[in-house]
């Protein structure tokens, strides 16, 4: 079976949220016959015709009464292929907590649309916390297809309105389906009144999509919970165990592997892993929960992170973040102070500054703002009295996140995720321009050209300057082996180097986007991760990012080889070589993919050029 899929819905009042989720359990055979009786008959009180399945999840009086939902209402059930955590969160904009926290844990976003009212300021909303919270899947239903003569152009309509917002935000993977939810077309099987949809029904997407691969991997963290001595010495074999219970954040950890304990650095390898009731394993990974014994012992305590000795994550006791403001009868303000709950550490932070507040509907940040209110989300600096070991939330949910404690009350009053250390805190400060990039003549903007050696990316980049140049446009392009002649000279081609290269080719590109040039990068940029984190810079500043995905197999890539590589590597002359013993981890949601069926370099220029809008 499947991993479990941990799916959160959002849409604007009476999209039919709670009714989809119904049919889907209704139709899934997912409810008991009880649940369903009840249900029938408070239909019935209401004067409903028929089963109102909505009422399924609208658990509170309230729901009930109003007929919207409050609360965040969790549903599980199963099917042969996987399990399923469904989380109805409010849609109103006055419980955008509500949703923050419902969706804080999903894979999935399951975003409804009226197909008769559109694409609306809620649906944008919740469009932005789905990409703040780091929610890699997004499908996009829309619904009462019934109601609009089941119209293939108002799909497509809707379908490329959110496409084009969806552009902004940080959506890795984004799929349209049309459904009705009151009639069940489209939820748990295909609908034959919509013969035009080629795409598999809802339930079908969700036992398909595939979560496995976005937990990371790669970075090891474990944050300690608390240390485990044995209180009955009665077995000798007892006497010196220590083990350190938590539970895994990130990566994967093993028997045998060298770690270091943060903050204090010091190494030591583990020696045992053992599961839930004692049972040992041979590796774990998130988000298992087990005790790690080590050969060595080691002054280790709750809030400490085992991680990786060449791969630990940041230390510092200022960072910037994304805050969600969840208290009613105050605000945050600077310099107020807070209890904070990050991984298993508590400590005291403190307000250094609010940057700025986002208006998640248009995206404008209010750069004036002085305090954050209910409900809102804006950008802040915070300071901490004690070391925080953490990673920015784009690469680890659990430990780039945290909550923030009122500490006269004892209540939760915001939730937060770190973007990264302070820049302050270097004492690094940017300065401003006095020329506003609305006053400078051309519209900037990056266009990454991503893909295997010799797929043709080069030659595509080469064309595309061209034929903006001959339009009018500004454009310059950034070619991977032209960058290691100077500006990259000193880097080889291991992981470390080659993720520096990326960084620096992105923060150039950047620099040329905001001058109202095109900037267009030509690199082979094998790591979704990396590619991702200038995807991230250029939304933080404002700035389009266009992926562009050369899809060219690599036997067609093999027989081109115009430097011969692909042979060298397969020699065993080169170690490393993306495609052949090193991976390539192709974009989950690029704006274009370019195939070798899609034309030669001219035509396939042409193509990303439709897409640019310029």
């Amino acid at each position: 079976m499947a991993p479990h899929l941990r799916v959160t819905t959002a849409g604007s009042v009476d999209d039919g949220k709670s009714t989809l989720i119904g049919r889907l359990l209704y139709d899934s055979k997912a409810i008991f016959e009880d649940q369903l009786e009840a249900v029938e008959r408070t239909s019935r009180q209401r004067g409903d015709e028929q089963a109102n399945l909505a009422l399924l999840t609208d658990g509170l009086r309230a729901e009930r009464e109003q007929g919207i939902t409050i609360d965040v209402a969790h549903r599980y059930f199963s099917t042969p292929r996987r399990s399923f955590i469904i989380a109805d969160t409010p849609g109103h904009e006055q419980y955008t907590r509500n949703m923050v926290t419902g969706a804080s844990t999903a894979d999935l976003a399951l975003i409804l649309v009226d197909a008769r009212k559109g694409i609306v300021e809620q649906t944008r909303r919740h469009a932005f916390i789905a990409s703040l919270l780091g929610i890699p899947h997004v499908v996009l239903c829309i619904n009462k297809m019934d109601l609009v003569d089941w119209s293939q152009q108002r799909f497509d309509e809707l379908a490329e309105e959110f496409r084009a917002f969806a552009m902004k935000l940080d959506v890795h993977d984004l799929t349209f389906i049309p459904v009705s939810a009151l009639l069940g077309d489209n939820i748990v099987e295909r609908t034959a009144n919509m013969a035009w949809y080629e795409g598999g029904s809802l339930l079908h997407f969700l036992e398909q999509v595939h979560v496995a691969s976005d937990r990371n991997l790669i970075d090891a963290r474990f944050p300690v919970q608390y240390v485990i001595r044995p209180q009955n010495r009665s077995d000798a074999s007892l006497h010196d165990f220590r083990g350190y219970a938590g539970t895994v954040a990130s990566g994967i950890f093993k028997p045998g592997d060298e770690v270091v304990a943060m903050p204090s650095g010091f190494a030591s390898t583990v020696k045992a892993i053992w599961g839930p009731g004692g049972a040992p394993v041979n590796e774990a990974f998130a988000p298992a929960a087990v005790c790690i014994e080590l050969t060595d012992d080691l002054d280790v305590g709750r809030g400490d992170v085992f991680c990786r000795p060449n791969n630990r994550p940041l230390l510092g006791q200022e960072v910037d973040a994304m805050i969600c403001w969840f208290a009613e009868r105050s605000s945050m303000e600077p310099d107020a102070k807070y209890t904070m709950m990050h991984t298993t550490r508590t400590v005291r932070a403190q307000v250094v500054r609010i940057d700025y507040r986002i208006d998640v509907n248009t995206l404008h940040r209010d750069v004036g703002a002085q305090s954050l209110g209910l409900n809102e989300i804006g950008r802040v600096q915070l300071r901490t009295q004690q070391p925080l070991l953490f990673d920015a939330y784009r690469r680890n949910r659990v430990t780039g996140s945290f909550i923030l404690i009122d500490e006269a009350t004892g209540n939760t009053v915001a939730a937060g995720v770190i973007t990264g250390p302070t820049l302050s805190a270097n004492k690094v400060v940017w300065h401003a321009a006095a020329v506003s990039r609305e006053e400078r003549a051309t519209k900037g903007m990056t266009v990454w050209i991503t893909g295997l050696s010799a797929s043709g990316k080069s030659s595509v980049a080469v064309e595309l300057e061209r034929r903006l140049v001959a339009a009018g446009h500004p454009a310059y392009r950034l070619d991977g082996d032209n960058l290691r002649h100077g500006l990259n000279a000193d880097l080889g081609f291991g992981e470390a180097d080659r993720n520096e290269n990326i960084r620096r080719v992105g923060a150039v590109a950047q620099l040329l986007a905001d001058s109202g040039v095109v900037a267009i990068v030509s690199l082979i940029s094998p790591f979704r991760e990396s590619r991702d984190r200038i995807r991230a810079m250029h939304d933080d500043a404002g700035l389009p990012f266009v992926e562009v995905f050369v899809d060219t197999p690599v036997a067609v890539c093999e027989q081109r080889d115009p430097k011969g590589m692909y042979a060298k590597a397969r020699a065993g002359e080169i170690v490393g070589f993306t495609g052949v013993d090193a991976p390539y981890e192709p974009p989950m949601r690029a704006e274009l993919v370019l195939r070798p069926a899609d034309g030669d370099a001219i035509a396939q220029a042409l193509q990303i050029m439709e897409i640019l809008r310029l």
